[in-house]
Formats: C-alpha cells, structure tokens, sequence
C-alpha cells in the first residue's frame, strides 16, 4: 500500500466504550432507513448518517446509500449492517425531523436522547387516507384552474384526483407490484373524464385528465433524480430517473388506452 493510500484512512480510535458506540450505530442506522423510506436523496442521507458519527467521536465511518439498499460500516470497531429497503414513500415531515435530530446531535443532544427521538420519529403515523384522498382532489382542482379550465370541470377534475389517490394507496396496500396502480388510477381518470365530457357538462376533457393525474405525476423522484445526478451520484440518479420515466409511462399508457378504446 502506498503512503497515499495510507493517508486517505483515518486511524483507528477504540478508546469508546463498546456499548455506547452500538448505540451510536443504532442511531445512524435507523436515521438513514427512515429518511430513505421517506423519499430523501442519497447524498441527504450518507451525509447525515456521517456526521452524527463523527459528533459522537466516532471516526473512519463508511456509508454506502442507493435507492434500496443501505451499508454503514464503523470500522475501527467491526461494526458493519447492509439493510434493504422494499417500501418507499414521500413524507417530508419524517425527513424534516431527522434533520432536526441531526442538528440537535451536533449541539451535543445525549446519545440516549437520541435514541427516544429516533424511535419516537419512526412511530410517527402519515396523513390519514381520508386526508390524502381529499388532498388529491383540492390539488386536482387547484391545477385545473392553473391550466385555464373552466369552472364546470372542476367537479369532475376534483373527483378524478381523489379517485387516483384512492386507487394508488389500495393497490400498495395489497401488491408489492409497481406501476400498475399509476396505469388503473389514469385508466379510471380518463374513463369518467371522457364519460363527463362526451354526455355531461364537461368542456374540455385533456385538461381534466392533465389536471386529475397530477397527483399521480412522480414530481419529487425527478426532482431527486437531477438533483443526485448534480452532485455526482450516478447510480443513485440513473435509478430514480428511470422510476420516474417507468411511472410516467404507466400513468400515459392508462390514458392512452382509454382514447384508444373511445
């Protein structure tokens, strides 16, 4: 090995004592599942997870994040975990609270402390279905009225929004599979939106599907996916894009179909 090799590896530090760093461990760990469960960048994360171990004291910490899969490392003391995560979702109110826990680690908050919040954070129940489905419905109508609509499509447009966000959570509540609930909820979205133009009231029937999908239109994973790409994590980047793209497609071919077959 040569000397800049040697250079670019801290040197060992056991002088912690052994419990207190598997607590330190437990508390990297679950920060980094949470906040990758919760729909955060990568690199949010592996910098997070690094800088509550070095707070602690703890050096020569490695930290691997992908889309599904975390390894964290403390290798001066044979400490070394791979997780994998199968269940993702975007809840910015958990990624706000890490960060907050983050910041409270680095002003000296006790490793104990750390700990109760931790798992306090993860018990941490989302939004209520109701609640998401009316959300849906009010961001449908709000978009509706963005793109120029009329004030009679909003019933319609409303509906199609909370019937997305209605059969895209209980499709995930039953199926591990992806992308079929993004094609059924624009299927119906665009079923009953050409049924309200074609015999009701209804004006202009692209502009009530574009508004009723757009709960559905995966906006945080292509933002997340530029924003890993811009500060170098390919792989990371390249996975959220191509979820993006599949999940665009999925909502396109389910309101393709319909204009296909009417």
């Amino acid at each position: 090995m040569s000397v800049e090799a040697l250079e670019t590896v801290d040197k060992p530090d056991v002088s912690l004592d052994d419990k207190f760093v598997r607590k330190v461990f437990y508390v990297c760990l679950n920060s980094g599942k949470i906040l990758l469960e919760s729909g955060a960048e990568t690199y949010r994360i592996e910098d997070t997870m690094l800088r509550m171990a070095n707070n602690y004291g703890i050096g020569n910490v490695q930290v691997f994040v992908t889309t599904t899969v975390i390894i964290l490392s403390m290798n001066d003391y044979a400490l070394s975990q791979t997780i994998r995560i199968e269940e993702r979702a975007n809840n910015l109110e958990k990624v706000v609270n890490i960060n907050d826990l983050s910041r409270q680690i680095t002003k000296g908050l006790p490793i104990d402390e750390a700990i109760e919040t931790i798992e306090t954070i993860h018990e941490t129940k989302m939004f209520p279905l109701w609640l998401v489905i009316i959300a849906g419905g009010i961001v449908a109508a709000m978009f509706l009225l963005l793109f120029n609509g009329t004030i009679v499509d909003i019933p319609i447009a409303a509906f199609g929004g909370m019937l997305g966000v209605l059969i895209t959570e209980s499709i995930q509540r039953y199926t591990k599979i992806k992308f079929f609930n993004e094609f059924f909820a624009s299927f119906f979205i665009a079923l009953f939106s050409v049924l309200y133009v074609n015999y009701g009231p209804g004006v202009n029937v692209e502009t009530i599907i574009i508004a009723a999908v757009m709960p559905l239109v995966p906006g945080v994973l292509i933002t997340n996916a530029i924003r890993e790409m811009i500060r170098g994590h390919m792989l990371a980047g390249t996975m959220k894009g191509a979820e993006a793209s599949l999940t665009s497609i999925a909502i396109g071919a389910g309101v393709g179909l319909i204009f296909m077959l009417m």
